[in-house]
């Protein structure tokens, strides 16, 4: 009886902490109730614009990791793996926190989260572009511009569909730094294949933006056409 009231404890949490967005990445449920069980222990004096902060410096380690693993030694991007863990605390915690608490502030923590969304992966992107050699910067270009582009889709599709939705199918930004500390891992162990994995998700990312690109148009067509 315990276990069920636990559990039906747990599902009202996270109804109403993730009421604001629609989720279909792969580690969704994983995730979902890692930050239900997170959310309690944040300390009250820690508020959802601090966790902000936390994520952007997460960020901000990992541009350090970077550097340092151009100027001292590459085993310094293991350091990478913390900042992405530090970011995804703060990115992932500061608005469901705000729900948690029953103080939502929908469409000014909406915007904060895409400005700090956008300076995190500027300085990720960055930082790789200090990293990169032999002319393989303008992969870090790309990636931060592909990474904008799809941040442009997700408010987009919000705008259409009136859904926000900060995944594109099963893949969200979780995912996505799983991936980067994969690469990071591989490139400690194997230096110089960050150049062609970076080069990869690089791909993959504008694959999955045109394909994107293409849903949302025909959203926009099946909307223009019931309103007519």
């Amino acid at each position: 009886m315990g276990t069920e009231t636990q559990a039906a404890d747990n599902s009202a949490i996270v109804q109403r902490t993730f009421s604001d967005r629609k989720r279909t990445n792969i580690l969704k449920k994983a995730e979902q109730l890692t930050i239900v069980f997170l959310l309690p222990k944040v300390p009250k004096f820690i508020s959802p614009n601090v966790l902000t902060l936390i994520g952007a410096l997460g960020s901000g380690f990992v541009f350090l990791a970077f550097v340092l693993g151009t100027y001292v030694t590459n085993w310094y991007l293991f350091l990478g793996i913390v900042g992405l863990a530090i970011n995804w605390l703060g990115d992932s915690l500061d608005g469901r926190l705000a729900y948690y608490r029953n103080i939502p502030r929908r469409w000014y923590g909406f915007a904060l989260d895409i400005i700090a969304d956008w300076i995190g992966i500027v300085l990720i992107g960055f930082g790789y572009y200090i990293y990169a050699k032999n002319g393989t910067q303008i992969v870090a270009f790309a990636f931060v511009a592909l990474y904008g582009w799809s941040i442009i889709i997700s408010q987009l599709r919000y705008k259409i569909t009136n859904e926000y939705s900060i995944d594109s199918g099963l893949v969200g930004p979780t995912e996505l730094r799983f991936i980067i500390a994969f690469i990071l891992i591989v490139e400690v162990l194997f230096q110089g294949s960050i150049t062609y994995l970076a080069g990869l998700i690089t791909i993959v990312l504008f694959i999955i933006n045109i394909i994107d690109s293409l849903k949302l148009l025909k959203l926009g067509d099946l909307k223009d056409k019931s309103q007519e």
